[in-house]
Order: structure tokens, then sequence, then C-alpha cells
């Protein structure tokens, strides 16, 4: 073979894979916005409908947000904001893109460190057509997936090719990307622990380590040699990259917990968890089905399940360490597989869900690269086994397409999408509150009606949910049922006490009885834990009013009007405070 078809097929698989991933995903730029955060993302963040200011990128790295502090990931969204406003289709569509800029990263990336086209564009079509990575595309908020995950492929081509010549330039170039993913999402904080898996394999590092494996391409062109080094002084040169990882977790773990994400879980239900979520995780991405935008934690663990889960990770781990002289990639796949899922996997538990279709999308890279390795190594020494093959390569990536293709149909609208998730899961408390709330805003009084009865079985399946019992509380309040609201909204902020929507909104119910001392309270909690709120400035202004405190409520009307100009109440409102209170001007 000459030299120059591999140069050609490199460029006609680049082309099928930007343009098979556009054509399936296309559907989405004409998605609207769901209601499932992506309105603190985006459409109620008003830091982000705003667009891109000297303020709002102030506001992207000061603190943490939505439980997390990724600044770049905010920045994109302003940027979104700023060329599209609010057009959905405008925000997929960046998703899309750089979906699409990651599929060609990553068979870039692979091609370069392990010299093998084929091999690595069925890796890159698996991810581009995965199901499972439905939700990482096709939902706004999850913008952070595909751009950490940019960052993360650029980090790894970087490192393949300093790898290749010690080039240090390089080395600080993988570094600033490794620094700009963790400010995508810091997910990415297991990269160095990968980076250490590439010099195991492909890029054979590891002074002394020989390999028994031949490459059946050897029609390929070979990538040039790594050059070779100690274990010891290979963890050395990771150091940069482990202190930049340490620092993620610190920053996450504080956001997280100041966000109130972290939950109490028992230790022992979290282990369960983790096995169980390992195996499920393998189990969907062999046979993607019943997918849903949330998936609960059971009622009731199974002690058999979760031993039997353990068991079997554990032999198929002992395995692929036993072979790793002669299948080096399954051991490389399948440890890039567990260890970028452990931050998420549950050990540390991060919100209602069990597990997420959104946490494969760097994990599963490891997985398909052993999975697409080991077959083609298994068919070389199979008689036809490049047929059988290109048999069982075609028609996984027809059954991914056709199968990803009605998983994103799901996300035409939220009532469908949570629909979908009510019937193939069970007990699911988020997705019934999140229905609901769907039925809810579209304003027609049979499905105010639906949304009330979805709630009440939020609370029935999880009392201890704040957002089912603050949700229920309102519409019980829309329906004129006080006593019982009174009860809800109590709850949910027993349950919450750091949400300022709850907060707020217990206020406006003590204001509307005139218990403006309790009333007070509340207005100044919701102010404490979100300064910029500003219906909770003016509102606790009016509370301080009718309370007599009218020199502390002129401050709060005026710190309202600044957070937002054309707030009219809180216009009128000062402007008759200063009327009967001239010596407050």
């Amino acid at each position: 073979m000459t030299e120059a078809r591999p140069k050609n097929y490199f460029a006609l698989i680049c082309l099928v894979l930007a343009l098979g991933t556009t054509a399936l995903y296309w559907p989405i730029t004409s998605h609207p916005f769901i209601i499932f955060d992506d309105e603190e993302y985006v459409t109620a963040n008003a830091h982000v409908t705003s667009g891109l200011s000297w303020e709002n990128f102030r506001w992207a790295f000061e603190g943490a947000h939505a439980a997390n502090w990724h600044p770049l990931t905010w920045l994109s969204h302003q940027l979104d904001c700023t060329l599209f406003g609010l057009n959905a289709g405008g925000h997929h569509l960046v998703n899309l893109l750089f979906h699409v800029a990651n599929t060609l990263l990553l068979f870039v990336f692979l091609r370069g460190a392990t010299g093998a086209v084929w091999r690595s564009a069925f890796v890159a079509a698996l991810f581009a057509w995965h199901p499972l990575h439905v939700e990482s595309v096709a939902w706004a908020s999850e913008r952070k997936d595909v751009l950490s995950t940019f960052f993360w492929l650029l980090t790894l081509m970087a490192y393949v090719r300093y790898a290749r010549n010690r080039n240090w330039f390089v080395y600080s170039a993988a570094l600033i990307f490794f620094a700009l993913g963790l400010m995508s999402k810091p997910m990415v904080v297991t990269l160095p622990f990968v980076l250490l898996l590439l010099d195991f394999w492909p890029l054979r590092r590891i002074s002394n380590w020989e390999f028994q494996i031949s490459n059946p391409e050897t029609s390929e062109s070979a990538p040039a040699p790594s050059l070779q080094s100690s274990i010891y002084s290979l963890l050395l040169e990771k150091i940069p990259f482990f202190l930049l990882a340490i620092g993620g977790c610190a920053a996450t773990l504080l956001a997280q917990s100041g966000g109130g994400a972290i939950s109490q879980t028992p230790l022992t239900e979290r282990f369960a968890n983790a096995a169980l979520a390992y195996a499920r995780y393998v189990a969907k991405t062999f046979w993607p089905t019943d997918l849903a935008i949330v998936y609960p934690h059971p009622r009731h663990w199974s002690l058999v399940l979760a031993l039997g889960a353990t068991a079997l990770l554990a032999v198929w781990t002992m395995l692929c360490v036993r072979n790793w002289r002669r299948s080096p990639f399954l051991a490389f796949g399948w440890f890039w597989f567990l260890g970028t899922l452990v931050p998420t996997i549950g050990l540390i538990q991060v919100g209602a869900q069990s597990m997420a279709d959104r946490y494969t999308y760097i994990p599963s890279i490891g997985f398909f690269i052993a999975l697409v390795w080991g077959a083609a190594e298994f068919c070389a020494t199979k008689p036809r086994g490049n047929v059988i093959y290109l048999i069982c390569a075609g028609s996984a990536l027809i059954g991914c397409l056709l199968t990803a293709s009605i998983q994103i149909s799901l996300w035409r609208s939220s009532t469908g999408l949570f629909l979908h998730a009510l019937e193939v899961t069970q007990d699911n408390y988020v997705a019934a509150n999140t229905l609901g709330k769907a039925f809810e805003k579209t304003g027609n009084p049979k499905d105010k009606a639906r949304a009330r009865v979805l709630y009440r079985e939020a609370v029935r399946l999880e009392p201890r949910y704040p957002h089912g019992q603050f949700n229920l509380a309102m519409s019980l309040l829309e329906f004129g049922e006080t006593a019982e609201a009174l009860q809800h909204l109590k709850a949910a902020a027993d349950l919450e006490p750091r949400d300022p929507d709850i907060q707020f909104d217990l206020g406006i119910y003590f204001t509307q009885h005139a218990s403006w001392t309790n009333a007070a309270i509340c207005f100044s909690n919701s102010i404490a834990i979100r300064p910029d709120f500003a219906p909770a400035q003016c509102n606790f202004a009016a509370t301080l009013a009718n309370l007599g405190r009218f020199a502390e409520a002129a401050p709060h009307y005026r710190e309202a009007l600044r957070l937002k100009p054309d707030f009219t109440d809180a216009k009128k409102q000062l402007n008759r405070l200063l009327t009967d209170h001239p010596e407050l001007r």
C-alpha cells in the first residue's frame, strides 16, 4: 500500500464521521430548552441571558454556581446568548459542533497514538453515534460535557506528541488544555491517571516492559516510537497534572458541599450503587434500551445483585491484568473506563440519581477501545475473521444510529422526555415532579390538575424531596388550599434551607396572610443566600416598610433597582416611601 492511500482514507473517514454525526443530531437544532437544569444554566439565569460582559465574566470566575466551579462553561453559555439570544436551536447547534469536533479529535488522537486507522475510526464512530451520548449533546445544560471533552482530547493529543519528542512547549500546552478542561467540568480530574495508562499502552514508555501483541493492520503506517523512561520518572513527570487535579477536586468538593449537592447516603449503599452502576453502564453500552434522563436510587438494595456485580467486575479486572502483555489494550481500555467513572460513580453521592447517561461521555471511550481492539485481535485468529469483524462492526454502528435517532426524538419536549423516564424506570420521583412542572407550564387548567397529581406522587415516593414539596405547595396555593400548602412549604424550607426560591415563596405566603415578621425572616434568608435576587430585595423592603422600619427598607428598594433597573414595582414603592418620608432621600 502506498503512503498516499492512508492519507486519502484518513480524509474520507473524517468526512464520513463529521457528516454522519451532523445528520444524526441535526434535529436538536429545532428542539426547545427543557425545564430540567436549562433554567438554571441558561433561560432563567440573568448572568447568562445578558450575554458576555465584564460583570458576567467576573461572576463566572468568582464562585461556585449550580454546585460547580466551571467558569468556561458559563462563558460559553454567555457567548451563546450574545450570538443567539434565547433561541434554543443556536445553543444546541454549538453542542453539536463540539460533539463533531470531539469525534474528529478522538479519531486523530487514536490514529496518532496507535497507528491503526480503521480501529480508530470504529471507536470514533461508536463515540459519535452511541445512544448513551445523546444526553450530553441534546441537552443544552450539558455543554460542560462536550466542552470539557474537547480540552481532554486536546490534552491527550499534546501529550502523545510530547512523549515522542520531549518538547516542553508541547508539554506546557498539554497542561494548559488540562486546566481549561478543569474549568469546563471537574470530572476531568482523572486525566493524569489516563496519561499514565497511555505510557503503558499504546505509547509503551515504560522501560523494560515488553508486549507480545501483533498489529494485524500491518498495511498501516506505524506511529513514531515514544521515548522510554522509568516508572519513577513518568510519575514525576505527571506531578503538575496531579497538582491541577487536586485543585480541581478541592474546588468541586467546596462547590458541591456549599451548594447542598452532596447527599448523606450510607456508605454501604454507596458501594452497592457503585458496583451496580458499573454493571449497568456496561449493559447499556451493549444494549442501550430504557435510557432515561434520571435514574433514581432503588428503594431497596439487592445484596445479591450488588455482590454479583462486584464479583463480575473483579473477575474481568483480573483477566485484563493477567493478560496485560498479550492484550494491553484490554487493560488500558478497562482501567480508563473504571477510573474515569470514579468521580461520578456514587462513592461521593452527588444529587438524587443512581447513574446518568451523560457520565459515560468520556469513560465509554476506554470501553470502546478495549472492545474494538479486542474484537479485532480475536477475529484475526479465525477463518474469515475480517468478514465477521466487518459484519459485526457494521451491525453495531447501524444499531447505534437507529437507537440514537429514537433517543434524540425524545428531546423534542420536556413532557415527552419525562413521560418516557417514568415509563422505563420505577419510583422516579424526580421525573414525576419535573413532568408536573412541564404540564403546569402549559397553562391549561387540565394540565395544572395533572401537575398537582404528579407532585403528590413525587412527595409520596420521596417525602424528603424538597422540590416536590415546594411544587406541590405552589400548586395547592393556586387551587386555594392554603392550609395544606403551608405544611408543604414549611417541609420544603426545612429540607432545603439554602434554596432562595423556597424561602422567597414562603415569604410571599406570609405576606398574603399579613404575617410580616415571618415574611421578613424568609425574605432576609432568601437575600442572604442569593444577594442578586431582585424580587426578594423588593419584597423584603416592602415587608420592612409594613413593620415600620422605613430607614431599613429604602436601601433594599435601591438595591432591587440596581439589580433590575426596569423593576417598575420597586420604583413605584420607593417613590411612595420617599414621598411619605422625605428624610430618607
